[in-house]
């Protein structure tokens, strides 16, 4: 496991991330997150108790201090080591036979404990000896149990608590007031001991991290399961020949080869041969793809029938399955706003439990005259309100939450956008590569005095070097009828309106509606032209000549695209409603082609010929009041919304920066899955209000129990590391959630 990359070590400004070791509650994260905060550079420090993983962020211009870091985590009282996301430890879990063997002879040491209990129960008095249950309990309390007075030491030196020490307090009361009652009892007496408490409580509170830990391994089967993806050796020609060589070996314009049930891997583009890929893993599609030559390929895909010959493009950590495991580390290592309250929360928690605790032992002292209960009775007050609960209730819920959607094709940047996604009540759209397939086809021309030949020339010349969809539309179609583009000079792009150049000495604009009417063309010219081409769910552009001494631009022609609404469009928009979402389209095109689409989809609202710019100031006036407000979209021209928006969801099938601004990253052309983020972002924030209701139930309960001596300090520990374990097992039940599209298929 790995959280995300460390920058190189000469680099100035980026993140580290660092593997912590010893924390056993939400005390020890803050700790050690203000102990990394402390280092000169540091811009920011989130710990995640769940994953056991930190990840610091440098101000910009400083050179990021790894020896720092860990020295500063040391001093804490806990250590660290440094992890590279590009290079992560092996995925499998550590082996835990010691601790298992541990708790197995612990376990037999307590079952004369436990007999001796439950004869008691049953009405008959039974005691053991008083030396053999100092020899039972002895091994447990300072063997299985050194742990606690470690970690608690070390917390004392850094002058704070966390739950080993409320335990190692607890237990070492327990066992020292029956050596006490030993020593001070009459001859031939038996004194009532409370060995069995120190033996068992250690036992359990032991037993309990043991499958906490198991439990929290669990969590994180979805980023074993992407690492896991990554091959360890690839057949690259090299000298003439294939060669078996290590993936890491791999150089940018190597050639690979693929063999059937092999996983690719690099990223890049198929040269020879054909195939259908499983991409499951990585895009959550339940059925192969098919592959042939020029088409792309990721790191991770398994390779169906064919033998591909495939060149490099990316490899490392610039590759689609690292981003993916990046954006997926990303969501485990942050924290969300609620965790945040948690921390603040555990900060004062153990002063607060350990006040109790002497009031506690006071109150019976001096209130009811009986020190031996207080002693007792304040050891299970300590016991029972280990915050560990608590510290696991969130981040647990959010590492589970990301992973699932990972493997369905949703991925969450951080816990935030996890969490605050439950909240959204308006969901807008892009319209182009979003609703649409994003592979406009031109559809009709109108030409006035030129002929549709030259009309296209012109048009393609203009639109030889944009990467727009319109573009490929008008490039594709003078291909299909042997027309030849001009060649243009002085392009230049006008961002949501269109392209202007020159082509032969005449100075022209390519566009949308807007830039006409801007460009001074007649209203009547314009709408006899937008007649000519316009129908339902019809997109339009124009080609204008414009004249050098400022007089308005003669109008040349009109082209008319038709992009296929995508077939998953209108489930989408229908899941939104169900889920009482309001939809809202915001698109550069017209408002003739949006509202065909808007009212074949059954989307609520329209506002169409929008620039970047307007985009944002219409999310702006919908963000109004106590909206939350969601942006879908793929293209360049979205990346300002998807930053403006309060959760941003970008389609991977879009642009690298549309994919940067988002907080959401739906990894399928399928806009189904927007509302499946949200479904499971509300299903996530569920599990976490779950978890912090036991955690706060076991407290709120417990302590005054406790405190009231209606609680032994066995049933204590056994409570407090149930708590702990039906967090985890609660967050992990997010482990099954599928997308309602899938939940539908046969």
């Amino acid at each position: 496991m790995a959280t995300p990359r460390p920058c190189e070590g000469g680099a100035e400004g980026g993140e580290l991330a660092l593997e912590i070791g010893g924390m056993s509650c939400a005390t020890c994260a803050g700790r050690v997150e203000r102990a990394l905060k402390t280092v000169p550079g540091v811009a920011q420090a989130e710990v995640n108790l769940a994953s056991e993983h930190a990840r610091v962020r440098f101000q910009p211009g400083r050179k990021p201090q790894a020896a720092a870091l860990i020295e500063a985590v040391g001093e804490a009282g806990y250590e660290a080591r440094l992890i590279d996301i590009a290079h992560p430890p092996a995925a499998e879990p550590p082996n835990d036979r010691a601790e298992r063997v541990k708790l197995a002879l612990a376990g037999l040491a307590c079952l004369p404990f436990i007999a001796q209990m439950a004869l008691q129960l049953a009405g008959q008095h039974a005691m053991l000896p008083a030396w053999l249950q100092l020899l039972l309990a002895a091994p447990i309390q300072f063997g299985l149990g050194a742990r606690f007075y470690g970690a608690a030491w070390r917390a004392l030196r850094a002058g704070t608590g966390n739950m080993d020490l409320l335990v190692s307090i607890g237990t070492s009361a327990a066992f020292g007031l029956s050596l006490y009652l030993m020593a001070t009892a009459p001859a031939g007496a038996m004194p009532h001991l409370y060995f069995e408490a120190s033996a068992l409580v250690v036992t359990l509170v032991r037993l309990g991290k043991w499958l906490e830990g198991r439990a929290k391994r669990r969590t994180l089967a979805a980023i074993r399961a992407l690492t896991a993806l990554r091959p360890e050796t690839a057949r690259v020609w090299r000298d003439g020949a294939f060669i078996e060589l290590p993936a890491t070996a791999i150089h940018l314009g190597d050639r690979v080869q693929v063999r059937p049930g092999e996983r690719v891997p690099v990223d890049g583009v198929v040269i020879e041969g054909a195939s259908s890929l499983d991409q499951s893993l990585l895009t959550g599609e339940s059925l192969p793809v098919a592959r042939h030559e020029g088409d792309e390929v990721a790191t991770g895909a398994i390779n169906g029938e064919g033998v591909l010959l495939i060149e490099t493009r990316r490899v490392g950590a610039e590759t689609l399955l690292a981003r993916i495991i990046r954006l997926v580390e990303s969501a485990e290592a942050g924290k969300a706003p609620i965790e945040r309250l948690v921390d603040r929360i555990s900060a004062v928690f153990v002063p607060i439990v350990l006040a109790l605790g002497l009031a506690t032992f006071l109150g019976w002292w001096w209130g009811a005259g009986d020190m031996v209960a207080g002693i007792v009775n304040a050891v299970t007050v300590l016991v029972i309100a280990c915050p560990c609960a608590l510290g696991l209730a969130t981040p647990t819920a959010v590492v589970v939450g990301s992973g699932a959607g990972a493997r369905h094709g949703i991925l969450i940047r951080d816990g935030e956008a996890l969490e605050r996604a439950h909240a959204v009540t308006t969901v807008a759209f892009d319209k182009t590569g979003t609703l649409t397939e994003g592979r406009p086809e031109l559809v009709g021309l109108a030409a006035f005095g030129i002929d549709e030949t030259s009309l296209l020339r012109l048009a393609a010349g203009l639109q030889a070097s944009s990467q727009h969809p319109l573009a490929h539309a008008v490039i594709a179609a003078a291909e299909r009828r042997r027309i030849a583009a001009a060649p243009a000079t002085d392009l230049k792009a006008l961002p949501g309106r269109g392209i202007a150049g020159t082509i032969e000495g005449t100075a022209l604009l390519l566009g949308s509606p807007r830039l006409m009417r801007e460009s001074g063309i007649a209203e009547a010219t314009f709408e006899k032209a937008l007649a000519s081409v316009a129908g339902p769910g019809r997109s339009t552009a124009f080609l204008a000549q414009t004249a050098a001494d400022g007089r308005p631009a003669a109008l040349l022609g009109a082209l008319a695209f038709a992009d296929p609404v995508r077939p998953q469009a209108r489930d989408a928009v229908a899941a939104l409603k169900r889920a009482g979402i309001e939809t809202v389209m915001l698109t550069g095109d017209g408002a003739a082609a949006a509202e065909a689409v808007a009212a074949t989809l059954g989307i609520d609202r329209v506002e169409a010929g929008l620039l970047p710019a307007d985009k944002v100031a219409a999310l702006a006036r919908l963000k109004g009041g106590s909206r939350v407000v969601a942006m879908v979209g793929d293209g360049i021209n979205d990346a300002p919304a998807l930053a403006a928006a309060d959760i941003g969801l970008a389609m991977a099938s879009g642009s690298d920066i549309a994919l940067n601004a988002a907080g959401v990253t739906l990894m399928r052309g399928d806009p189904r899955l927007a509302a499946s983020a949200i479904a499971l972002s509300r299903r996530t924030y569920a599990k976490i209000r779950q978890n912090l209701f036991w955690a706060f139930i076991y407290n709120l309960l417990g302590i005054p129990l406790a405190a009231l001596g209606l609680l032994s300090p066995v049933a204590a520990g056994a409570a407090m590391a149930l708590s702990s374990v039906s967090v985890v097992a609660n967050a992990l039940m997010l482990g099954r959630w599928r997308p309602a599209s899938e939940e539908q298929r046969p």
